[in-house]
């Protein structure tokens, strides 16, 4: 099946999703995760009329950044470490992995002056070992001291739930973020709008979308591996 196929299927999935929701889901971004492929593969999903791609290692998504980075928005969805922030920070738009203040002292510094990055805060809801992020409780105050950094803008939360065959069960770790998301926003911090969801993979997107996700990472249902 072409990647074009694929698209209009998971967005016609997600369509479904939303009018079944009952947290108000609707115009859900799709990021296409093309960490696994190359650049060819890659512009075949630009051209298929994905606009968001998300890359998780630094050193890996260069290349594709390079010969494709003016035909789409670039999203860091991985683990950042700090000492990578220099080589990538102009070249994506999102960062879906801000859990430390390391980090954001480190993307203070290095963003161009004037501009902002915008930055999902990532929790880590389901207390998995494996997981980074946040716990729950105490990201509020997390977000707090990021006022201090006025080059991150909080757009949103970010969350990864176990990977499981039924997938019901980890609809509770993306209400859960709906609902912290939805504590977080009715502060009204200047820094922090966080408005937006990110959650949901290729295996549990629609689960991730009924909760109310604004952002879904979708790589092998989509682009597929080589």
């Amino acid at each position: 099946m072409s990647i074009l196929n694929r698209l209009n299927e998971i967005r016609a999935t997600i369509d479904a999703a939303c009018e079944r929701s009952e947290s108000g889901a609707k115009n859900v971004n799709i990021i296409a995760v093309t960490k696994y492929v190359s650049v060819e593969k890659t512009k075949e999903v630009l051209d298929a009329g994905v606009l968001h791609i998300g890359e998780n290692r630094v050193e890996d998504s260069m290349e594709k950044v390079h010969t494709l980075g003016e035909r789409g928005i670039w999203h860091f969805i991985g683990n950042l470490q700090s000492k990578k922030v220099k080589q990538m920070i102009d070249k994506f738009e999102f960062i879906h992995s801000l859990d430390r203040l390391s980090l954001a002292k480190e993307i203070n510094k290095r963003v161009a002056q004037g501009a902002k990055v915008k930055c999902f805060v990532q929790v880590n809801v389901s207390g998995e070992e494996s997981k980074s992020g946040l716990n729950p409780e105490e990201t509020f105050s997390f977000i707090q001291k990021l006022a201090a950094f006025p080059a991150i803008e909080v757009i949103g939360l970010m969350t990864m739930a176990p990977f499981v065959d039924d997938v019901e069960t980890v609809r509770p770790y993306f209400r859960k973020l709906r609902e912290l998301r939805d504590e977080i926003a009715e502060k009204d911090l200047e820094h922090a709008p966080c408005r937006e969801l990110s959650m949901g993979m290729s295996n549990d997107y629609v689960v991730a979308v009924e909760e109310g996700a604004t952002f879904v990472r979708i790589g092998s249902a989509l682009v597929g591996k080589e």
